[in-house]
């Protein structure tokens, strides 16, 4: 398989399964637009995706209950869906499933890191050379909730630092703990978060603005901007 040529430059959302995924939602409302959204296994059954991502065998949500609450929606989303199901095994009860180049991708990101699904997407995201790519409900742990926490965040903030150096914008729903999107601005940088006037950064066209918090918001003002509007999703981090 080669990259897809169509998919070069293009801005990308990614749809995991988390809380976070509302902020997707809310820039739909606003007027936010992407020109593909890819989905996580069951995201399928709620948003429009123009490809979706399962690792998974498809025998995984078929054949057993090992899913979850994810089963039986599976079931019946998977020989529906007229997308690209990207996969590591293709099963003739999935018409659109598509096996995950993953030769192709490992060798032309020099990595083969991949411990959960969303690192596959970035991965294909990477070699596919996309402009951006905005994360919603990809969440992994929850700061109210010191009991619950998934695997696979690390991998995930990893492929993210990839993609960054490789100049690709990379965007987190301010709900996620991912690149500590969900931090507030004044406790972001370790150590200046304890001075009198905690710094905070901003990112403005391709520079970083990093001033104490009333200092930002002068220099954001000389632009006509506010603070706020650089708090909200789903920018907050450049190449």
């Amino acid at each position: 398989m080669k990259p897809i040529k169509s998919l070069k430059g293009k801005r990308v959302a990614l749809l995991g399964l988390g809380i976070s995924q509302i902020d997707y939602v809310i820039g739909k409302e606003n007027g936010k637009e992407w020109d593909e959204v890819w989905g996580i296994n069951s995201a399928c059954s709620v948003f429009n995706l123009d490809r979706l991502f399962m690792m998974d065998p498809a025998s995984r949500f078929l054949d057993s209950d090992d899913a979850g609450k994810q089963t039986l929606v599976m079931r019946k989303m998977l020989a529906e869906l007229k997308i690209p199901v990207y996969t590591c095994e293709l099963d003739k009860r999935v018409p659109k499933a598509t096996l995950f180049p993953i030769e192709e991708v490992a060798n032309a990101t020099q990595c083969a890191y991949f411990n959960n699904t969303v690192a596959y997407a970035l991965g294909f995201a990477m070699w596919n050379e996309v402009e951006s790519i905005d994360l919603f409900g990809i969440d992994f742990s929850y700061r109210n909730d010191l009991h619950f926490a998934e695997a696979g965040r690390a991998c995930v903030e990893f492929w993210l630092s990839k993609m960054m150096d490789h100049g690709i914008t990379v965007g987190v729903s301010p709900r996620s703990t991912v690149l500590d999107a969900d931090v507030p601005p004044t406790e972001k940088l370790y150590g200046y978060h304890r001075l009198e006037k905690p710094f905070v950064t901003v990112i403005h066209g391709n520079k970083w603005i990093i001033k104490p918090h009333d200092e930002v918001d002068t220099e954001l003002a000389k632009n006509g901007l506010t603070l706020q509007e650089h708090e909200l999703p789903p920018e907050p981090y450049k190449g």
